[in-house]
Parts: C-alpha cells; structure tokens; sequence
C-alpha cells in the first residue's frame, strides 16, 4: 500500500485529497491542527492516520514527522490575510509568512532524511503570485516565496531522483476563501480542485495550474503595460 503524507488536510483542498486518495487504497498521513476535524475525516477513511501538529512551529514538525515515510509529500497547509489601506502589519506579514512558507520548510527539513528515489514532493502555492495585486502584499510574497523556493529545490532533487511539483490553483471554495469580500472569479469546488491535482500527478506534471480559464486571463494582464496592469487589477479586486 502506497502512503501520501498531506498537511493541511483539516479542511479545504487538503481533505479533499485525503478523501480522494484514501478512496483509492492509500495510507494516508493526514495532518493538520484541528483535532475535530481530524477525527471526524478518520470516521470516513479507515486507512488513514492523524499527525496533530503546528508546522509553523519547527520543533513540532520535528517530532511530528521525523521517521515517517511518505511515497507522495503534499504540503497544502495555508492561510490569507490582507492589508487594509495600505497599512503595513508586520505582525500580519509575518503570520502569513509562517503558515505559507516556512511551515512547509519546517516540514520538508523534518522529511528529507526519509526521502528516496522516486517519491514526489508536493507544494500547494496559488496563482496569486502571478500579478501584484492590491492587499494582497503578504498572501502574494508567501505564494511567490514557495514558488520560487520549490522550483529551485526541483534542481537539487532531481538529480537524486525526487520530483517536485508545484501547484497553483486559482479561487477554490473552501472556508479560508468564504472570508473574502470581493468577487472570485473562475472559483471552483474543492471537488474540482483535487480532479485537476489529480489528473496533473498522474501526468507526471512539474507544475499544476487552475483553472484554466483564470489563468489564462491572468496571464494575458501580465503582458500588458504597466498601467493598465494597476487599473484593471484594482476593478478586479473592487467588483
């Protein structure tokens, strides 16, 4: 029996996964910092342990993971706030930070002693990190710092046979985007979101971006001028 290893797997995306991959006769590791929730997700996957940790917190992950094993790694854990007026909350930059980077750091430090030739690293980033947009400094510095930090693994992995993926979803409903109080265009059920991750691993994908649709659009904005970048990403987040 193939074993994945998914953090964030509380809620959203990341119990989805443990749903889908539980589903399909893997163990999974499901690990997260809801006690709740967790439980109640192991009522519906029998084949499936609970790891209660906070993987901001290094010493935690240490303890928490060293020793396990994992044919499949995917760090989907994650939180958003935004900059209001912008106001700089260093406070706030730095909750963000800790939860979107360093945490999946803090697990991937406490994993790689385990890891061989063949498993898959997984890091869950988001299109956000594509365009700059308004109050969303510290969500869009994290994603970005994922980004490029996961890309930059892939080259000193690779040749040791691990692969390391990358996905960027765009707006997926789940409780953390439900606080939003703008429109989210192209959102798409978790349901959704864990067919594309799906479909993507199996494929062999280096990176996973959805929908296709959004990302698009986004990437058409990126070869616009400057100015007209600022305009229509301000109306974006205002309508």
């Amino acid at each position: 029996m193939k074993t994945v290893l998914i953090t964030g797997a509380s809620s959203g995306i990341g119990a989805g996964l443990a749903k889908s991959f539980s589903a399909d006769g893997y163990h999974v590791i499901a690990c997260g910092r809801d006690p709740a929730r967790l439980e109640a997700l192991h009522q519906t996957c029998p084949n499936l342990t609970v790891r209660l940790f906070d993987m901001t917190d290094r010493d935690a992950c240490r303890q928490a993971l060293t020793g396990s094993y994992a044919d499949l790694i995917i760090l989907c854990a994650g939180t958003c706030e935004y900059l209001d007026g912008g106001v700089v909350d260093a406070a706030l930059v730095e909750r963000v930070m800790n939860t979107n980077f360093l945490g999946p750091v803090n697990c991937l430090e406490a994993l790689q002693p385990q890891l061989v030739r063949g498993n898959r690293v997984v890091l869950v980033s988001s299109m956000a990190h594509w365009l700059t947009f308004p109050r969303a400094e510290a969500y869009g510095a994290s994603k970005a710092a994922l980004s490029w930090f996961a890309e930059s693994l892939r080259l000193d992995w690779e040749p040791k046979g691990i692969t390391v993926t990358v996905v960027s979803p765009g707006f997926v409903d789940t409780p953390l985007t439900r606080k939003n109080d703008f429109a989210m265009p192209g959102r798409v059920t978790v349901d959704e979101a864990v067919k594309a991750i799906r479909i993507g691993l199996a494929a062999g994908k280096m990176h996973i971006a959805f929908p296709a649709g959004f990302g698009f659009i986004l990437r058409l904005l990126s070869g616009l001028p400057a100015f007209l970048q600022r305009t229509l990403l301000r109306r974006m987040v205002r309508s």
